[in-house]
């Protein structure tokens, strides 16, 4: 079983999330095709027709989606199948504190590292991701 397939996004906080979106936009071109995130779209190796994206998104300095605590970022992996992934990581003793959510454009659920950082899994349903973001080719 394939466990993490690539970074489907990369979140940190920040005081004023719209500030940072137009400097890293007009600075290091990110692009930013919606009012929450920038994203970057890339081609899968074994399958160059598939496309992929990995969401960059600077969150509210207060936002509660990282977690309690101190964390300043989170990582989100893209996996293949989810539910099973769950299962397997729960019988290896990783601690699930967000049960997963299933949404047009994929499957979320959270667990946390050794150290308590909260990383978000992502099974991406890629036509609702393209079509949420006005993607569509």
């Amino acid at each position: 079983m394939k466990r993490a397939t690539g970074i489907g996004g990369i979140f940190f906080k920040t005081k004023d999330p719209k500030a940072m979106k137009a400097w890293y936009n007009r600075h290091l071109g990110v692009p930013i095709p919606n009012p929450y995130s920038g994203l970057f779209e890339w081609r899968e190796k074994d399958n160059p027709n598939r496309v992929g994206y990995t969401v960059w998104s600077p969150f509210d300095k207060d936002t509660d989606y990282f977690g309690e605590g101190e964390q300043t970022f989170m990582i989100n992996y893209r996996v293949e199948n989810l539910a099973e992934l769950l299962e397997v990581l729960k019988q290896e003793g990783i601690k699930v504190v967000k049960e997963m959510e299933e949404h047009e454009y994929g499957k979320f659920a959270w667990i946390q590292d050794p150290e308590g950082n909260r990383i978000e899994l992502w099974e991406p349903i890629d036509e609702g991701f393209q079509k949420i973001n006005n993607l569509e080719e």
